[in-house]
C-alpha cells in the first residue's frame, strides 16, 4: 500500500516513543513520515493566541507548534534522511486519525497520551480505531527486544490472512525472524456452531492427538503461501495448547513487534472485541500492530 506513515503527536513521552517507532517504520518503507496533532481547542471556543495575561509566546497554538517542533527533531534523530511533515487538524483525535488512515499505510500511536490524544487506550477509542481504521494501527508500548522476532497471532481464518501477510512483510523489512503463534484447545466455541455452546472436540473426534494434528494443519496452511512470497524470512511455527491471552502476553516479552488481526476465531475468539484485545493492547511488552481484514 502506498501513502505515508502517520503518527499521532501530543507532546507526551508515550507519543514521542511512538514518533521514534513511526520514523523507523517510514525509513524501512522509504516513505514520508507525517506528524499529526488533533487540535481540539477550536471546538471548545478557546482563543488560539496568547492571553493578555500570558507572555507574548504563551498561546495554545504556540505550544502546539513547539511540541511539533520537538517531535520533528525526535523523528529526524531516530531516522536520519526520512522526509518529515507535520500538520495540525482541528477535531477529535479518533475522527482525525480515522480520516488520516484513508491515505496512510500505517497509523502509529502511543499507549498513553495527553491533550488531543488523551483518550487513546484509556477506553474504547484505540479498539475502535484498530477495528475501523482503513490501514494497520501500531500501538507503541514499553521497550521491545530489538533482537526479538516479529510475532503473529495465527487463527487460520480467512479474515486473519491479512494480518499474516502484514507480519511476513514486516519481518522482511526488519530482517527479523517471524514467530507464527497458534493457540489451541480441545474446546471449540464458534458462534456459528449448530449446538450454540462450547463443544469438547475430543467428544466429537475421539482422540486429542487428532485434534492437535488438525490444529497443526491449520497453522501450516495459514503460512504456506506467504513462505513462498518471502523466502528470505526465517519462520518459526509454535503451536501452544493454552489460553490465548496469557500466551500472547508472554510471547510479547521477547518480541520486537506483535501482529494481530481485527477479527478471529478458534484460538483468537473475540480479538479486538473483548477481553483478549484489551489484554494485548494494555499489557503487551512490545508494540502491537492491529491489522483489519480486507485492507
Amino acid at each position: 500500500m502506498s501513502g505515508p506513515v502517520v503518527v499521532g503527536v501530543d507532546g507526551s513521552a508515550s507519543a514521542l516513543a511512538a514518533v521514534d517507532a513511526a520514523a523507523r517504520e517510514a525509513q524501512m518503507r522509504d516513505v514520508e513520515l507525517r506528524l499529526v496533532h488533533a487540535f481540539t481547542w477550536p471546538a471548545m471556543h478557546v482563543p488560539h493566541g496568547a492571553s493578555p495575561l500570558d507572555p507574548p509566546a504563551g498561546g495554545m497554538r504556540d505550544a502546539v507548534e513547539r511540541l511539533l517542533a520537538q517531535a520533528v527533531g525526535r523523528a529526524r534523530t531516530a531516522a536520519p534522511g526520512v522526509e518529515v511533515s507535520h500538520t495540525v487538524i482541528a477535531g477529535e483525535a479518533l475522527a482525525v486519525l480515522e480520516a488520516q488512515s484513508r491515505t496512510a499505510q500505517l497509523i502509529v500511536v502511543g499507549h498513553r497520551g495527553t491533550g488531543g490524544f488523551l483518550e487513546l487506550l484509556l477506553g474504547s477509542t484505540a479498539v475502535h480505531l484498530s477495528a475501523h481504521g482503513r490501514c494497520p494501527v501500531m500501538v507503541v508500548r514499553d521497550q521491545p527486544d530489538p533482537a526479538g522476532p516479529v510475532v503473529v497471532a495465527v487463527d487460520g481464518s480467512p479474515k486473519g490472512r491479512t494480518a499474516v501477510a502484514f507480519a511476513f512483510a514486516e519481518a522482511a523489512l526488519r530482517g527479523a525472524e517471524l514467530l507464527a503463534l497458534h493457540t489451541w484447545s480441545t474446546w471449540a466455541d464458534h458462534g456459528d456452531h449448530s449446538l450454540g455452546q462450547p463443544v469438547n472436540l475430543v467428544d466429537l473426534i475421539g482422540d486429542v492427538d487428532q485434534v492437535r494434528a488438525a490444529e497443526e494443519r491449520v497453522l501450516a496452511e495459514a503460512l504456506r503461501d506467504h513462505r513462498g512470497r518471502h523466502p528470505d524470512v526465517k519462520v518459526r511455527s509454535s503451536l501452544v495448547r493454552g489460553r490465548t491471552r496469557p500466551v500472547l502476553i508472554e510471547a510479547s516479552r521477547r518480541a520486537q513487534l506483535m501482529v494481530v488481526g481485527a477479527r478471529g476465531h478458534g484460538g483468537f475468539t473475540g480479538l479486538l472485541l473483548g477481553s483478549v484485545s484489551q489484554a494485548v493492547l494494555h499489557h503487551a511488552r512490545c508494540p502491537v500492530t492491529v491489522v483489519r481484514s480486507g485492507l
